[in-house]
């Protein structure tokens, strides 16, 4: 599964985007203006931006915010793959690939969520 990421033009812009590096993705269901929004957070930078969720936003062939809230728990994690201006392509991790992350201890993984044997990782 592909994800369009629209960073803060305002706050970092690209400058956090790296490829391949790691994404936390948050649900906030209490967001004032999007029930169905999923943060992005980084390392060093924590809040970057949002998984897309409209129309005008959203890469073709990848998913948005709403079609992926229910597939994710309510923190999981992706890898960036693709970036253009503000705007990045992560493909969110398998249950394989969240094991090769735990298994490099140099993953930004290891930063970025306080109880990693905590987390409910769903299959694909």
């Amino acid at each position: 599964m592909y994800i369009t990421i629209q960073a803060f033009k305002d706050m970092h812009g690209s400058k956090p985007l790296a490829l391949d590096r790691i994404i936390k993705l948050v649900k906030e269901p209490t967001n004032r203006y999007d029930n169905e929004a999923i943060a992005c957070e980084m390392r060093y930078f924590g809040k970057i931006g949002y998984v897309s969720n409209s129309v005008q936003t959203v890469a073709k062939g990848t998913m948005s915010a709403g079609r992926l809230y229910d597939k994710i728990t309510d923190e999981y994690f992706a890898k960036i793959m693709f970036i253009i201006d503000n705007i990045a392509i992560a493909k969110v991790l398998s249950s394989a690939e969240f094991i090769s992350e735990i298994e490099n201890p140099e993953s930004d993984l290891h930063y970025l969520s306080d109880n990693l044997e905590s987390l409910d990782f769903k299959e694909e």
